[in-house]
């Protein structure tokens, strides 16, 4: 029989996840779909207007491209658009065609009209390129050779080019500082998504443990048990305040990567880990008064920056969902309850005049700053939908 508080929890829990499933495949997926995409001269738009209508003028980072292949290849894995393998491979096409550069990796910014106006590296690119193939691969199984193929000379190449001597990589040649824990973060994301489809997964399963290693000893501090952002180059917190910044979004994000890695590898600190990132999250990265996560904290939890923006309400919810799957008792309430907490938190950004956007800022004067929806908002939105659908049917 289930404990009344659970059977509480859960039910809340699963009206959340239906107001957001609704919302991502009743408003989301067909807007964006429709309007999302520039079908006169190719490439994914960076921003839409909260009126509906793409802002044509705005160059494109490269990043907003694998992010939005992955969420249309994704939506489209599980059945829900129709078209979407035009979309993606139009998408995917100017992608490549656009920022890849001859020594196989991506550059960072182009024009509208495709033409590359900042070819140089970063680490973050080519992080997003990985994890676009690995959803590729997995969505559209004709193609699983050929991304996996296009995924290992990448990987080959960032070895060789930019390993750091001790574990990670660079920022850039010659070297260049602070180092960032947040490409790492994605290319372990990227990392835990092959190794569980490639032909042969030891390089990335290799990778991901270096990684998660790196998170467990450099990135977090084994005090606090916080997670920082920018590093000198012996993996030592950078000097002055830039050192001391910790992210509230981020460390729901990492507690994510670090329990689904601890699952998978059967490393129980790991998972312990990944608790305390969430602790720090909700005691000290959740504003009372507006009850979202905000972005900005230092290692001593005083506040660094108090506007909120959405994608760290997404990572609070895909965190509580995970930890609540493998939770058990009061602890999985507690988990179900912060999910809710989450979810009410998300859906306060996507109360839009259109449904279907999302709001991305939201400052201590409790009103959202009016301007354009930003494509990269989408892929943690729907990241985090699929998290607590899934987490639904598994506990149901």
């Amino acid at each position: 029989m289930l404990d009344a508080e659970y059977s509480r929890a859960l039910a809340a829990f699963s009206d959340e996840v239906s107001l957001l499933r609704d919302w991502l495949y009743g408003n989301a997926l067909p807007l964006w779909f429709e309007v999302g995409y520039d079908r006169q001269a190719g490439g994914f738009f960076e921003r839409v207007g909260l009126d509906g209508t793409p802002c044509l003028e705005d160059n494109r980072r490269a990043r907003v491209h694998p992010r939005q292949i992955y969420c249309f290849a994704a939506a489209g894995a599980r059945n829900v658009l129709v078209d979407w393998r035009e979309l993606i491979q139009h998408g995917f096409s100017w992608f490549e065609r656009v920022y890849r550069r001859d020594d196989a990796f991506f550059g960072s910014v182009a024009s509208p009209s495709g033409e590359m106006i900042d070819e140089s590296f970063d680490l973050y690119n080519q992080a997003f390129a990985l994890f676009a193939f690995s959803q590729l691969a997995l969505s559209v199984p004709e193609q699983k050779d050929a991304m996996e193929q296009k995924a290992r000379v990448l990987l080959a190449t960032l070895k060789a080019e930019y390993a750091h001597p001790e574990a990670g990589f660079e920022e850039g040649r010659p070297v260049k500082l602070p180092l960032c824990s947040n490409p790492h973060m994605h290319l372990f994301e990227a990392c835990l998504a092959w190794e569980t489809m490639a032909a042969d997964p030891i390089p990335w399963a290799a990778l991901a443990d270096e990684i998660a290693n790196l998170a467990m000893t450099r990135f977090i501090d084994q005090e606090t048990g916080a997670l920082r952002e920018f590093f000198n180059r012996d993996w030592t917190p950078f000097p002055g305040d830039k050192g001391r910044i910790v992210e509230p979004g981020h460390q729901f994000e990492w507690a994510w990567l670090l329990a689904r890695w601890g699952i998978a590898r059967n490393v129980p600190k790991a998972i312990a880990v990944a608790e305390r990132l969430f602790e720090i999250g909700v005691e000290h990265g959740v504003c009372d008064e507006r009850q979202v996560a905000f972005m900005g904290l230092y290692d001593d939890f005083s506040i660094s920056d108090p506007v909120a923006r959405l994608w760290p309400q997404t990572e609070w919810l895909k965190a509580s969902a995970l930890l609540a799957q493998i939770s058990r008792g009061e602890q999985r309430t507690y988990y179900l309850r912060q999910a809710v907490k989450a979810g009410a938190a998300l859906r306060k950004f996507l109360a839009t005049d259109i449904p279907g956007l999302w709001y991305d800022k939201l400052p201590l004067s409790g009103q959202f700053v009016n301007e354009p929806a930003p494509a990269s908002s989408f892929y943690h939105i729907l990241c985090s939908i699929y998290e607590v659908d899934d987490t639904l049917k598994l506990l149901q």
